[in-house]
């Protein structure tokens, strides 16, 4: 809801159902204290949660911009100056914090608000003026079902060794993911689970397991030091935000190894690419060791993206998902992973899908616009075929279509091909 703007004697209200805002001489009232500038990030945050806005970014010369489905809009047309956003930014901040920031020019973090939720946080620098980027995180875990999620990742979550990657691009629900499979296990096994995050974002009560939590720069220094002293914890479960380096990955190979279960993170489109990604961090020299290790460790890898339905009321899940059976295994040995995906395709039986499988059935759901999906495709050649549509022009980025990479391409539709059964939709 766009709030509605009253001029008054010099001062600008920002007005909606929920709350006032009220903007002095332009500027965000009360940015000079710091009890105010706190109020005034309440306020913008109470907004964000209001509006059902994902995220909130400020800067310089720009009015506070939401991301709602996806996509940034203002709720204003008040730009904020480096003093508005300055005592916002520091307002949030403890001492330490603010030095870490000062010297670094960037810090992650969370905080919660009475009355609201928590959230995420980034304070960085940018062009010698400080910005911030907040994401909302809910107050419930949601289920697998409510994420749309399948079936196959309970047993993920219960099996008692290995490696389990969730991939994705920025915004893809990877955490909120992990947050599930985390508070599954917390209800379906007697463990200690321990969680390396940075920042901490959805809160875990102790249930029928143990749940640890550790933030990154406050509780440990880093997540490869608290990867080393892990060992000494007696965890049965590890959870890692996000593998960022060749330390924090060997790390979790070894782990992974030595009987725990791994559950982490990494930025990739598909989950072939996963294996690609943590190998190339690697000296040449070493890989091999590492696709043995990935060959005996690796247990399931799920990509997902988050796409907007056709009526753009919320978003849906689609995803890949490869469980790691003895054919791929031998293959990532082998390093043959040209091969990986035909046996994702013909590994339904196993819980496999691939992208373009769970393309075509939100399409013939009526959930997605055909268009959409051959856009988000990593092979739209072949769910051009699937879906039954022609290929008016086309040419390959760079590649072929059998890297995974997507095709720069115009449609002619014809009838689509719809697929049978169901599918939990995300929320």
């Amino acid at each position: 809801m766009r709030p509605l703007m009253l001029g008054v004697d010099n001062a600008l209200i920002v007005k909606n159902s929920q709350y006032v805002i009220i903007v002095q001489d332009c500027h965000w009232y009360g940015a000079s204290s710091k009890g105010h500038a706190m109020n005034d990030v309440k306020r913008l945050l109470a907004h964000m949660s209001a509006i059902g806005a994902s995220d909130l970014i400020l800067t310089v010369g720009a009015p506070p911009q939401y991301r709602v489905l996806g996509m940034l809009r203002a709720e204003s047309d008040q730009a904020l100056t480096a003093d508005d956003i300055q005592h916002m930014a520091f307002s949030l901040l403890n001492e330490s914090q603010a030095q870490h920031l000062r010297t670094h020019r960037s810090i992650d973090f969370s905080k919660g608000f009475a009355g609201l939720t928590r959230f995420r946080f980034n304070i960085y620098y940018q062009r010698e003026s400080v910005a911030l980027a907040a994401r909302l995180i809910p107050h419930h875990i949601p289920s697998f079902q409510a994420l749309g999620l399948p079936e196959i990742i309970r047993d993920f979550a219960l099996r008692p060794h290995g490696l389990v990657l969730v991939t994705g691009p920025a915004g893809s629900g990877k955490s909120t993911t992990l947050a599930a499979m985390i508070d599954y296990i917390n209800t379906h096994r007697h463990a200690h689970v321990i969680c390396l995050e940075d920042p901490i974002e959805y809160l875990h009560k102790h249930r029928t397991s143990v749940i640890d939590q550790r933030e990154i720069y406050t509780d440990a220094p880093s997540f490869t030091d608290a990867l080393r002293s892990v060992f000494r914890q007696s965890p049965d479960v590890i959870m890692i935000g996000e593998m960022r380096d060749i330390e924090t990955m060997q790390l979790a190979l070894t782990l992974a190894e030595t009987g725990h279960l791994i559950l982490a993170t990494l930025h990739t489109q598909d989950t072939v690419h996963a294996i690609h990604r943590i190998v190339d961090v690697f000296p040449p020299a070493h890989q091999q060791q590492i696709y043995t290790q990935l060959s005996m460790v690796l247990s399931g890898v799920i990509s997902q993206s988050l796409l907007l339905t056709i009526d753009q009321s919320r978003r849906v899940l689609a995803y890949e998902l490869m469980n790691v059976n003895n054919a791929i295994r031998n293959m990532i040995r082998e390093r043959q992973l040209q091969q990986v995906y035909s046996v994702i395709q013909t590994g339904k039986a196993e819980g496999m899908v691939t992208m373009n499988d769970s393309l075509k059935r939100l399409v013939g759901q009526g959930l997605l616009d055909q268009d959409v999906a051959l856009e988000r495709s990593p092979r739209p050649r072949e769910l051009a075929r699937m879906l039954g549509v022609a290929m008016r022009e086309a040419s390959i980025l760079n590649h072929g279509e059998g890297d995974g990479l997507a095709e720069s391409m115009n449609w002619e539709s014809r009838p689509a091909v719809t697929s049978g059964g169901s599918e939990h939709e995300r929320v």
